[in-house]
């Protein structure tokens, strides 16, 4: 946590970044009208960093946000910048946010964003504070990030209707969900679509153990099985998967794979709510002159969390619950 002078706060900033998620338009809400509420004014930067580099600025109004609290996406766009990567990317944007007039900034996204944002505090004094907005949950210091409640749920809803079709056909599917480098979707929709076998990048699973989980279900009549699998570094690990069962088993797997379905739709109601505390909070923090931080949420209560610690620290999804799921499929 860092301290600013917050007496001469007048314009905030705002910006997404990195993958989009269900939720971003609240949050973007929630920073917009708390900020207008206090008598701040409020920016838009559009595409990410790339916008601060771009100069390209939208202000906001009341009217701005309105009837975007149930939008998936986000409005104000998103990005990545290769330019902002570099230590001149940067200093090309701390002197466009000076020279907008800006005083300080909330970075919605993940771990990426918030890697540059602490670097425009360490490295150019501008206050930042970031708000997690990511559907993969991997963010240290939150028990859930904005996205995630939404990302499950349209994931469980389609293996609910792969289960059908598996049902009726006596077939093995394995269903790829999203989730970058970590298992919290797989994890969470494994236990709660009641998966045979959940794969994780922290869960390292023996594939003759699988095998031996599939035959002792079709010996007691089983004719379907789903085994739920993150995507790890990179989408397609269902397939190397479904070749290993082939090979050690003999068991033919149809593939399933979710992909950026489960980064649209409409936000569930506990995302449109994270979104709207947190984005409320980042300007709260701001207006007490913290920053440098992240606002998140632990049991139920805001907190902040040094930015550095949201990349640094590692953030484990729940091997408890992928146990569970599989003593509840015998």
């Amino acid at each position: 946590m860092a301290k600013f002078l917050s007496k001469n706060l007048k314009h905030i900033a705002v910006l997404t970044s990195g993958g989009d998620a269900p939720g971003m338009n609240a949050a973007l809400r929630a920073v917009t009208r708390t900020s207008i509420f206090h008598g701040l004014k409020i920016t838009a930067i559009l595409h990410g960093y790339s916008g601060l580099i771009d100069q390209n600025f939208q202000p906001l109004n009341l009217s701005s946000v309105a009837n975007t609290l149930q939008r998936g996406g986000t409005i104000i766009k998103t990005g990545r910048s290769k330019e902002f990567y570099k230590a001149k990317g940067r200093k090309q944007a701390a002197e466009n946010f000076r020279a907008a007039g800006f005083d300080a900034l909330v970075a919605i996204g993940g771990d990426g964003t918030f890697t540059g944002a602490h670097c425009l505090w360490n490295e150019h004094k501008i206050p930042c504070v970031g708000v997690p907005g990511t559907i993969d949950n991997d963010v240290y210091g939150t028990d859930k990030t904005i996205g995630f409640d939404t990302a499950v749920n349209t994931a469980l809803d389609a293996i609910d209707k792969i289960r059908d079709t598996a049902a009726s056909h006596d077939r093995l599917f394995i269903v790829e969900v999203m989730g970058r480098n970590s298992g919290h979707i797989a994890s969470e929709v494994g236990l709660a679509a009641g998966a045979e076998e959940v794969f994780t990048p922290e869960n390292q699973v023996s594939i003759k153990d699988v095998c031996q989980v599939i035959q002792r279900g079709i010996n007691r009549g089983k004719g379907s099985s789903i085994l739920v699998c993150a995507e790890g570094s990179e989408p397609g690990r269902a397939y190397h998967i479904a070749k290993q069962i082939k090979k050690e088993g003999g068991f033919d797997a149809k593939i399933c794979i979710l992909g950026h379905i489960q980064r649209g739709g409409s936000p569930t109601a506990a995302d449109r709510n994270l979104a709207s505390r947190l984005g409320a909070a980042s300007i709260r923090f701001l207006r007490a002159g913290i920053c440098d931080v992240m606002a998140g949420e632990h049991n139920n209560k805001t907190v902040t969390v040094s930015l550095k610690d949201t990349f640094t620290k590692e953030k484990t999804p729940h091997r408890d619950w992928i146990a569970l799921a599989k003593i509840l499929s015998i």
